[in-house]
This record gives structure tokens, sequence and C-alpha cells, in this order.
């Protein structure tokens, strides 16, 4: 995509996001809902004014970045460790039960156990951009429920590490070779856009209202 096009591209997503938050607020819908039917309106079943979704991945790639960098910025080291037992018990039930349960649902429809188990990993694992969203839109973040939801969350955006990890182990296949480097730059990046995120970004922003 040249850099017009993907200019161009972006000031339609903006456009469209824009257009479709007051709209899904009206109807009482919520602005996630309200941000895919935008996506599917522009998209190529809509009305086509994206037609290659390939070459726009960029953006999403961007907007995961973005999640990492606010999830760093919420994040608070004292409110993590009242939520220890949260995330770690509560969030590794919820991942490993039903993780569990869905890769023997399917095993019983003829699924190789390997296959079975990266599905049950990945249906197990829920949208922290769609979740949190919601649960800001309802009002649920100070709440106890909003707090277990987080808790879940959190360890979930932790266990997609050790999962992406998993994945080579269980395919098996003679030329397939655990790649520890590419884990470690993983898990080095992951860390990494929490502390910025926390870090980095807060000074600079508390810098920028300070001189407005």
């Amino acid at each position: 995509m040249e850099g017009s096009d993907f200019l161009l591209a972006g000031v339609l997503f903006l456009f469209a996001a824009v257009a479709a938050v007051p709209l899904a607020s009206r109807l009482g819908i919520g602005a996630v809902l309200g941000y895919l039917l935008a996506g599917i309106a522009i998209g190529p079943w809509g009305l086509g004014f994206i037609s290659d979704v390939d070459e726009i991945l960029h953006f999403s790639e961007l907007g995961v970045v973005f999640l990492m960098f606010i999830i760093g910025l919420e994040l608070n080291p004292s409110k993590l460790w009242q939520l220890r037992r949260s995330i770690f018990g509560v969030g590794a039930a919820q991942v490993l039960l039903s993780a569990a349960l869905l890769a023997g649902l399917l095993m019983l429809t003829d699924f190789a156990w390997q296959a079975a188990v990266v599905g049950g990993i990945g249906l197990a694992m829920s949208s922290t951009a769609m979740a949190l969203q919601l649960m800001r839109d309802k009002g649920m973040n100070r709440s106890e429920s909003g707090q277990l939801g987080f808790s879940v969350l959190l360890f979930q955006d932790l266990a997609v590490i050790p999962a992406l990890a998993l994945v080579p182990l269980l395919a098996g296949s003679a030329d397939e070779h655990f790649d520890w480097m590419k884990i470690g730059m993983k898990v080095l990046a992951f860390v990494g856009m929490l502390i910025g995120g926390r870090y980095l970004l807060r000074p600079v922003f508390r810098f920028i209202a300070a001189s407005g």
C-alpha cells in the first residue's frame, strides 16, 4: 500500500469510528459493536471502501501496540499486588478449566489431541480490547465484578506467550525446532511495552498536560 493510500485508509477509519460511536450509543448497543458494524459497512462486504483487507493489517498491529501501552498506563503495582490471588487464582482456573473442557469437546469430534489442545487454549481466551471497552461502557471498572474480570483478562494476556510457545512443541514435525530466541524476544517485547507504557508515556503525558 502506498503512503497516500495508507493515509486515506487511516482517515477513513477515523471517520467511521467517529460516526459509529455516537450512533451506537444512541441505539444503546455499545461502542464495541458500533466499531464492528462500522468495519462491516466500509469493508469489502459493505460499501467496499476497503477492498483488500490484507493491505491494512498494519492498522490492527498498531492497535495492539497502543492497547499494550494503555494497559501499561493503567497498571498500578500496588493494585496488581492486591489482585494477585484473583489473577493467578481465578484467572488461571478460568483458562485451564475452559481450555480442558473445550479440548475435550474437540477430541470428541475426532480432532487430534494436539489440535484439540491448541484449539481449546485459543477458545479459552477473550478479547481484552472488547472486554475492557464493554466494562468501561457499563461502568464496571471499579466494581468487584469488574476487578475480577480484569484479573481474568490480565492472566489471559500473560498466558498467550506460553501458549504460543506450546504450539511448535505440539506440532511435532521433524523440521520444526523450538526457537528459544524468538520466544525470548516476544517475552521481552511484551514486558517492554508494559513498562514503557507506565514509566515512559505517563511522564510524557503529564508534561504535555502541564505545558498546555
